[in-house]
């Protein structure tokens, strides 16, 4: 298999971080070993059979946070890469790296205060979530088949504000310290983003299909089902509520993409599918009915209407990348497009030299076409149609196309592509339409792409490491924060101390931790966990029943805590 090096694209590196195994301290241990024991105890019953198997494919152990350069090894088995990244990645980010078979994972953990649930990503979610299920072949194959559509999808301005508000509740909440206030400014800032959602973007429609299969998918029957998703897998707590009768189960068809979730709440419906391969069955009729597919005015439509970073493919070749605001049309054919700010020249996905963003900085537009009398668009005539138009180099032309669109000027440059023209470089150039100008000799020379069809209309840009080689200002940037160590320093000392009563007990040792933690963090109940899990394998039952006693009162706070340690006493023997 190829080295990673070699696959990940150069705009995705930015994304990718160090895992540094030393910065998870004990309590960090404690917590990926809690989750994992009472997890996989669970989800031998409840869970898609190949989760168990999965695990131990992918080299994810319950009793240590796994390195990602292991999981990596072993995915490899797989066509599979792994990669450590930060958190929430921009979802187009994430949604590439998808489609090209590798699995970022987040290399931050949940503050054990956080242990039933995280709305951010982290190891837990994407280690123990996502990574088991890879093993099996149908669901890897919808995995790359979904990140490659999704990459393509059309997302909004609205969605990118949602998912910008999403990411800093969740880093937010994950900080040490942080007080309610910090966290109701910005649960507000999230329900503001909620409310600002004008109309469902191709990408929040794809995202809802991943939200119910990737994240939340059940499979089986309606009554007799197994949970796959990564987000109850890796939710201690959720994944035993979602048995509950209360939460509607429905059968999985297309129509998931219109129900909307919210990732800060329990879902109130899951989706069962059938097998795995109705997933990949499901999203290629979504797949048909998106602009990369359809191409034209519906798909010009979209872009415009999305306010983002879009690409328009004119006849399968030549691509305009670039925020688009406006087009003219006639008897429905599309005829002029307009972009707005910095607008990116390509062909197969390549920026044509000297046609970049630092060239077309405020935008750019172009008729597309027939010309008249021809039938034909310029780049499929022949030799002599080109000579009686007079295209050739330093020669005036005066063009009119059958939309009625003419153009004058003096072409400067002619740039082909395997000897079809492709652009035409024209100073001195008018362009009028209805006796209206559309461009003007002082806006400089003009490039004329020659075509006529847009065949596909999709997200983001054609050549994306060239676009973005002007360095602009980026709100994922300023999260991409060194992940720091905040947890309790004293706290973390009586975790190494219980892992040694582990590995060489002493019942004196552990009834003096018992005693301490009692003293000095009389809230702490997963420390009490561990000493009790020493205590009990070496049949101290003076100690257990003195921590068994401890916990029983935490039950009674009747939270989501209690359930948990309801089933973590219940594997201890």
């Amino acid at each position: 298999m190829k080295s990673i090096k070699n696959i990940i694209p150069k705009h995705l590196k930015k994304y990718i971080v160090k895992q540094k195994y030393s910065q998870y301290d004990n309590i960090n241990q404690s917590t990926w070993k809690f989750i994992m024991k009472i997890s996989k105890d669970f989800f031998k019953n409840h869970g898609h059979s190949i989760y168990i198997e999965g695990l131990y494919k992918t080299g994810i152990s319950i009793h240590e946070i796994p390195k990602i350069s292991d999981i990596n090894n072993k995915l490899n088995k797989f066509k599979w890469n792994a990669v450590p990244v930060r958190g929430f990645i921009p979802p187009n980010a994430f949604m590439e790296f998808q489609s090209l078979k590798i699995l970022p994972i987040a290399a931050d953990i949940r503050t054990h205060r956080h242990l039933t649930y995280t709305p951010a990503p982290d190891i837990i979610h994407e280690a123990a979530g996502h990574a088991p299920i890879i093993a099996n072949k149908d669901y890897a194959k919808y995995l790359t088949e979904y990140g490659e559509i999704a990459n393509k999808a059309i997302m909004s301005s609205e969605d990118m504000e949602l998912y910008y508000a999403i990411r800093e509740l969740s880093d937010i909440k994950e900080q040490t310290n942080i007080n309610a206030k910090e966290v109701k400014k910005y649960n507000d800032k999230l329900k503001k983003a909620y409310k600002n959602i004008t109309y469902a973007s191709e990408s929040s429609l794809l995202s809802r299909m991943n939200w119910w299969t990737v994240e939340y998918g059940l499979i089986g029957t309606i009554d007799n089902y197994k949970i796959y998703g990564a987000g109850l897998l890796s939710s201690v707590e959720e994944s035993e509520n979602c048995l509950n009768k209360k939460i509607k189960k429905i059968p999985l068809t297309i129509d998931c993409i219109n129900y909307e979730y919210d990732i800060t709440e329990q879902q109130p419906q899951l989706f069962v599918a059938k097998d795995f391969k109705q997933l990949s069955e499901i999203l290629k009729e979504l797949a048909s009915k998106m602009s990369f597919k359809i191409g034209g005015l519906y798909g010009l439509k979209q872009a415009i209407k999305a306010k983002t970073l879009c690409t328009v493919v004119i006849d399968n070749k030549i691509q305009i990348s670039g925020i688009f605001e406006k087009f003219l049309q006639k008897n429905n054919n599309l005829i002029f497009i307009k972009t707005k700010g910095r607008t990116q020249l390509s062909c197969n996905n390549k920026e044509i030299k000297n046609q970049g963003t630092d060239y077309h900085k405020n935008g750019y537009s172009c008729p597309i076409g027939k010309l008249k009398n021809y039938k034909k668009s310029i780049n499929k005539l022949s030799n002599n149609e080109l000579k009686e138009l007079n295209i050739k180099l330093g020669r005036s032309i005066n063009l009119e196309f059958e939309s009625g669109i003419k153009l004058e000027g003096k072409v400067k440059k002619i740039t082909r592509k395997k000897s079809e023209i492709i652009l035409i470089k024209i100073s001195n150039c008018t362009i009028q339409f209805n006796k209206k100008y559309l461009y003007l000799p002082e806006f400089g020379n003009f490039d004329l792409i020659c075509g006529e069809i847009i065949n596909s209309v999709y997200g983001g840009v054609a050549d994306k490491l060239n676009f973005d080689k002007i360095k602009v200002n980026s709100k994922y940037e300023s999260f991409n924060k060194k992940y720091e160590n905040c947890n309790n320093k004293k706290l973390n000392t009586f975790h190494i101390k219980a892992n040694l009563l582990n590995k060489n007990y002493s019942s004196e040792k552990s009834l003096k931790l018992f005693n301490d933690v009692i003293k000095y963090f009389p809230k702490e109940w997963l420390i009490l966990y561990e000493i009790l899990e020493s205590s009990s394998k070496n049949s101290d039952k003076k100690i257990s029943n003195k921590i068994i006693k401890k916990l029983n009162e935490f039950i009674k706070h009747n939270n989501s805590e209690s359930k948990v340690i309801k089933r973590g006493l219940k594997l201890i023997k």
